[in-house]
């Protein structure tokens, strides 16, 4: 199984996203790999101590045993996870991204009102628009019977979100919310009902807005434990697919934010 891949600095926001990631690994089965891109002269992560000279060695050294004390904490609490670790050399955005056309799930951590320090808001942007998986950016300390938000505006990533955003609350046996904003133009229902037949069970309320998107899925998500939205990355399209609302809740999301890119089965 694909693996989970959690951006790790060692920064309590990087271990906020590890929880999570570790959460998800319980439900699914699937292996988490505790991934760190060494950036070195351009920023230190809070593992490492200052000076900017260094010896190589001992800070690999360091960065190594930063990784294995996560993976540590994981397996005591949770022996059943297989989690392993990651450590290249080179821009972070750019490792992330191409470890994402093997992965699963990349896991990023967020903080507050704006992207996190220690994994930077620039790295969390680009790996947001240009992974090739959907790409989890956490935040807040949910309730545990808070609703999964799908935010969807009829474009052809509609369908993977809902499945996504399904599969989710399906998982933690909370209701999906779908919020469809789209003022120009009316959403099909067959994406909806495709998702209703493949999860019975599953309680699923529709909410159609004229509101602005980034103001509906902002409301909705105060009271939320996820919002899974579509982003096209490079694309210019209408809705919620284009860049500046997936970034826009990506900065301002009162909970963890999913964006989805490919389709998922």
């Amino acid at each position: 199984m694909s693996r989970i891949v959690v951006g790790y600095d060692g920064s309590a926001y990087s271990q906020a996203a590890l929880l999570w990631a570790r959460d998800e690994a319980v439900r699914t089965g699937a292996p988490i790999e505790v991934f760190h891109a060494d950036e070195w002269p351009a920023t230190a992560p809070p593992m490492v101590p200052l000076p900017l000279l260094r010896p190589d060695r001992t800070v690999a050294d360091v960065i190594d045993e930063a990784l294995d004390q996560a993976v540590a904490a994981i397996r005591k609490t949770h022996p059943a996870v297989e989690v392993t670790t990651r450590a290249v050399r080179g821009h972070a955005a750019a490792a992330l991204i191409d470890r994402s056309r093997d992965a699963r799930l990349i896991v990023l951590g967020g903080h507050g009102h704006s992207v996190v320090a220690g994994l930077l808001g620039s790295v969390i942007s680009a790996v947001s628009a240009h992974a090739r998986c959907p790409v989890v950016v956490t935040r807040g300390v949910p309730e545990p019977d808070a609703a999964v938000i799908a935010g969807v505006d009829g474009s052809d990533l509609t369908l993977p979100v809902l499945l996504f955003a399904a599969e989710q609350a399906s998982a933690r046996k909370v209701p999906l919310q779908v919020i469809r904003a789209a003022p120009e133009r009316e959403i099909p229902d067959a994406p909806v009902a495709v998702v209703r037949e493949r999860f019975h069970g599953l309680t699923i309320q529709v909410e159609d807005t004229l509101e602005h998107p980034a103001a509906a899925l902002a409301r909705a998500s105060a009271a939320a434990q996820l919002l899974v939205i579509g982003s096209r990355g490079r694309g210019a399209v209408t809705g919620l697919l284009l860049g500046s609302i997936s970034q826009h809740m990506l900065r301002h999301s009162a909970c963890t934010v999913a964006v989805i890119h490919r389709e998922v089965t």
